[in-house]
């Protein structure tokens, strides 16, 4: 081993850099396969206006923040009973993924811009329509796949 401190400073850079690109393909692995909605209600009552989003897609604090605002729901009144809006707020927190939870869009998510680095075109195609449409490129998003194979 060498005493020559340039080439400690390298290799720690060199080990950090190694660690970030590992820690950086875990993230993005990580939601290429999450686990699907397995709760009746949150299936049936997100289910009716868009695909139930998967709990692991968001971290707990933005999912509270999405059901904390349901009479305001991206534009829409999507409010719930409040037994109904509890059980699915339970379930959403309780199987939640990581994130930035200042953040309550998945597109937004930091994880989600990585893998879709797409020309704007993209997501005004008539099969698309828009970009929280797993579906129109991921056929298996319901069941939780979004491998890009």
């Amino acid at each position: 081993m060498t005493s020559d401190p340039n080439f400690r400073a390298l290799t720690g850079i060199a080990a950090f850099a190694m660690l970030a690109l590992t820690a950086g393909a875990a993230i993005a692995s990580e939601f290429e396969r999450v686990r699907p909605v397995t709760h009746a209600a949150t299936q049936k009552e997100c289910g009716e206006c868009h695909m139930a989003f998967q709990p692991g897609l968001l971290p707990a604090v933005s999912w509270t923040r999405i059901m904390d605002g349901l009479q305001d729901h991206f534009g829409e009144n999507a409010s719930l009973p409040a037994d109904t809006a509890a059980a699915i707020r339970s379930y959403l927190t309780q199987t939640a993924g990581s994130g930035d939870g200042r953040l309550i869009r998945i597109t937004e998510q930091r994880w989600w811009l990585r893998k879709h680095d797409f020309e704007p075109s993209i997501w005004s195609r008539k099969t698309v329509k828009a970009k929280s449409n797993c579906e129109a490129c991921h056929r298996t998003a319901a069941q939780g796949l979004y491998e890009d194979d």
